[in-house]
């Protein structure tokens, strides 16, 4: 409205909506209906974004639910004055961002990209005005954020954003020493090449995440199996089978994964381990594998968009049995 010099009464003789209805949705307490949503995207000009951000309301809303009042107002705070970061700042700006990952299995990756990056640009601005001993915990949390918005993107087929977002996220978590940061976001490029079909450069992602100190043991368990996957592609089965051995006996390990890769489970890494049988040509094994890894993936987990690639896999192996 600013940028188009525009007021709630000029938008109300447009859309012959009421100067309050409009008044609280301009200020996220009420939603729009998607009619009123076209309508403001049309009268203000914005080119589909007003219309993209009421689609990703129930995202919004969803994360909102999950904050107190106090850790709303903490988060305001915040981001009006870098000054005063504290530790319930964080608290609370953490929490946002794990109830976001969840949220993405539920709802997807498109309802939460607008929020996600409006929130990102929010904290980056943040940490660059920030200082004192919180400044390198929150420059932790950036370098999460940035990952997940990495995610998202990649997600969605975006592939140059992801890959600037996970270039971000490993430089922030360089800077303020997360090596398991820095090693998921590494490993995620991994996951692009795997969706545009270069085996190399999967395997190139995963040895280098693989490389990265202060990497989780789960996470190397992973990137064992993903560059299995690149190997057993490229037909370099001795190899692929050296890393599967390997990281098959950690797979059965009950190590509680650190919170950006939560989904890191047995029944997660069965369906990696299938998937490499898969590229093998073990059809049988393959199966057997992906489908007990989906059996066994928790449900508030089950509708993930990201399982797709192991259904399509699953269906791929048994009509080829």
């Amino acid at each position: 409205m600013a940028e188009r010099h525009t007021s709630l009464r000029k938008l109300a003789a447009i859309t012959f909506y009421d100067v309050g209805h409009l008044s609280r949705v301009s200020r996220d307490l009420k939603p729009p209906s998607p009619k009123l949503a076209r309508l403001l995207d049309d009268a203000l000009h914005a080119d589909g974004e007003l219309a993209a951000l009421a689609d990703s309301a129930p995202a919004r809303r969803a994360v909102k639910e999950s904050l107190t009042p106090e850790d709303e107002e903490r988060v305001r705070l915040v981001a009006a004055h870098p000054s005063r970061l504290d530790a319930g700042a964080l608290e609370a700006l953490a929490t946002v961002l794990a109830a976001q990952r969840r949220l993405e299995d539920t709802v997807g990756a498109a309802i939460l990209l607008a929020p996600v990056a409006a929130q990102l640009d929010g904290i980056m601005a943040v940490l660059r005005d920030a200082s004192g001993p919180l400044r390198d915990r929150l420059g932790r949390i950036v370098a999460e954020w940035s990952v997940f918005s990495g995610w998202l993107h990649a997600a969605l087929r975006r592939d140059a954003d992801a890959l600037n977002l996970f270039g971000q996220g490993e430089e922030l978590a360089d800077e303020f020493q997360d090596g398991t940061v820095a090693a998921i976001a590494t490993s995620f490029r991994g996951y692009v090449a795997r969706q545009q079909g270069r085996p190399r450069a999967v395997v190139r992602a995963s040895s280098a995440a693989l490389a990265t100190p202060g990497g989780h043991s789960v996470q190397r368990t992973f990137d064992r199996l993903q560059a299995a996957q690149g190997y057993a592609a490229l037909g370099q089965t001795e190899d692929a089978r050296r890393l599967l051995d390997s990281a098959a006996e950690q797979a059965a390990d009950a190590i509680e994964p650190p919170p950006p890769v939560y989904w890191y489970s047995e029944p997660f890494f069965q369906l990696n381990i299938g998937m490499v049988h898969r590229e093998i040509g073990e059809y049988g094994d393959a199966s057997a594998l992906l489908e007990a890894g989906l059996r066994g993936i928790p449900a508030d987990q089950a509708g993930a968009e990201w399982l797709g690639e192991y259904k399509s896999a699953l269906t791929d192996a048994r009509d080829r049995l």
